[in-house]
């Protein structure tokens, strides 16, 4: 499996373009021989752009997903819509299961290669430092897990990343790949190496960590996307502009790996 990342740079609010952009990498990477592309977390809102929430916000049938799931038919490539800011009433309105409440939620939805959406993951953990993210959106409640190729996909986002527990809830339930959406900002590099290599290695599984790139009034982004495989090794990764980030993936890798390290095995509870 090809996978490739695609880092575009995200402005704040400006979600014509970021759209645009973000379509752009797609096309990009398709025409690179991708099976799967992966966006970065809200990537036409941007993150840290709260107060363009509630304005750019629309449920899972709405325009912007219609138009990346489009695309990945179009291209024939399994795609991962970053996250979106997902009204939840409208979502509850066409018939889609959501968390109770009407508010918002950070959703990633995973299409296949023929459009249709296979995986939704709504963030579980909300940034409280700092961000607005606790006070404005609604927590995700569920874990889906979807086959892509050879691989079962799963999907977390940002700082989940710093909960490991929900990884190896993945890992149990036999995820090879989890593709981890972010929006990961300065000053903290050191901990966007760290946390996406330590999930692969507690879990034996490729990490796919998507970010982006782009200023908002006070943080940016610091790009650096990187695709680690069962044993932690950087395969591909990229600095803090705009990029494409290309990984060939093996399924027989994660089955060589946990056979010769068998530590999930070895697991007791406390």
């Amino acid at each position: 499996m090809k996978l490739a990342l695609a880092q575009h740079r995200i402005e704040p609010g400006a979600v014509g373009g970021n759209r645009e952009r973000a379509a752009a990498m797609v096309e990009r990477a398709a025409e690179g021989g991708a099976d799967v592309v992966a966006l970065p977390e809200l990537f036409a809102t941007g993150y840290f752009a709260f107060d363009s929430y509630a304005r750019t916000a629309e449920g899972l049938d709405g325009p912007l997903l219609a138009e990346f799931g489009e695309l990945a038919r179009e291209h024939d490539v399994a795609l991962l819509a970053g996250s979106i800011v997902e009204d939840l009433a409208a979502s509850r309105e066409a018939g889609i299961e959501t968390p109770t409440g009407d508010g918002y939620a950070n959703t990633a939805v995973l299409f296949d290669s023929d459009g249709d959406r296979c995986s939704v993951y709504r963030k579980h953990h909300l940034f409280g430092y700092g961000s607005a993210e606790q006070e404005l959106l609604e927590p995700g409640q569920r874990l889906q897990v979807a086959e892509i190729g050879d691989f079962t996909v799963g999907v977390t986002t940002c700082y989940d990343l710093r909960f490991p527990e929900l990884y190896r809830e993945l890992a149990d339930r036999g995820v090879t790949l989890v593709l981890v959406p972010s929006a990961w900002p300065y000053p903290r590099v050191e901990h966007w190496q760290l946390l996406p290599k330590a999930r692969a290695v507690e879990n034996l599984t490729y990490v796919a960590a998507a970010n982006g790139v782009g200023s908002f009034d006070e943080s940016e982004l610091l790009g650096r996307s990187t695709v680690y495989d069962p044993w932690g090794t950087a395969v591909a990764s990229t600095g803090d502009q705009p990029d494409l980030v290309t990984a060939e993936l093996d399924p027989g890798r994660v089955r060589t790996v946990r056979s010769e390290f068998p530590a999930l095995d070895d697991r007791r509870q406390p």
